[in-house]
């Protein structure tokens, strides 16, 4: 299973998201934003080196709490890198360790669309603001135009409750809402996913909810 996690902007906590539900998945996750990485980096090759050939799929894995490929953050590393390698190296990270969970992009960038593209299904980040659902509208359309079905999707950082029913009408999904929790925004930085850190919290149930929403 190939799951790609997709916000219609930045700033969604999208990275964070996906980051966490990889781990509430036992799955590795994959930094595919080639210009704008936020997962945890380490030595050694990255994603980058994957899609400019000059590194196998499986040498980029680094182990972690969660599982990681991580992308370069330089610009020659982007400029090098092939995004039509991308749908070979996902899929042979899913071949050897299983579950796969793709960061994408934000928005409807070319390089947003190459990872919906890749996946078998969808998980969309939203923001709770209004103004927000109209990226995220754009963003579903295109997962739907690049036949990447839609598990559910995430209202995110949630202070004050919203109008769920009326957002899962509007993506066509049903909604999650995950609320505002400090440790999910640390648990990247700090490689403590919130279902380890705080296992009994709103926001963790959260995140095993929307697991539980992906098929095996």
């Amino acid at each position: 299973m190939i799951l790609a996690v997709a916000g219609g902007k930045g700033g969604v906590g999208k990275t964070t998201l996906a980051y966490n539900v990889a781990a509430a998945l036992d799955a590795v996750v994959v930094d595919a934003d080639l210009g704008m990485a936020d997962l945890p980096d380490g030595r050694g090759p990255d994603l980058h080196d994957v899609l400019a050939g000059a590194a196998a799929p499986t040498e980029a894995l680094r182990p972690g709490p969660v599982d990681t490929v991580p992308c370069g953050r330089t610009l020659a590393g982007a400029r090098a890198a092939d995004l039509t390698r991308l749908a070979e190296a996902v899929a042979a990270v899913e071949r050897e360790f299983g579950t796969v969970v793709v960061d994408c992009p934000a928005g409807r960038r070319a390089d947003a669309g190459v990872p919906l593209a890749v996946a078998d299904a969808c998980l969309l980040v939203v923001s709770p603001r209004a103004f927000a659902l109209a990226d995220a509208i754009r963003t579903r359309e295109l997962a739907r135009e690049l036949d990447a079905g839609l598990v559910g999707c995430a209202v995110n950082r949630v202070t004050e409750p919203p109008p769920v029913d009326p957002i899962g009408d509007a993506l066509g999904a049903p909604a999650e809402v995950v609320p505002a929790d400090p440790r999910v925004g640390r648990s990247v930085a700090t490689e403590r996913p919130v279902t380890t850190a705080a296992p009994e919290s709103e926001a963790a149930a959260a995140v095993r909810a929307l697991a539980r929403r992906v098929p095996e």
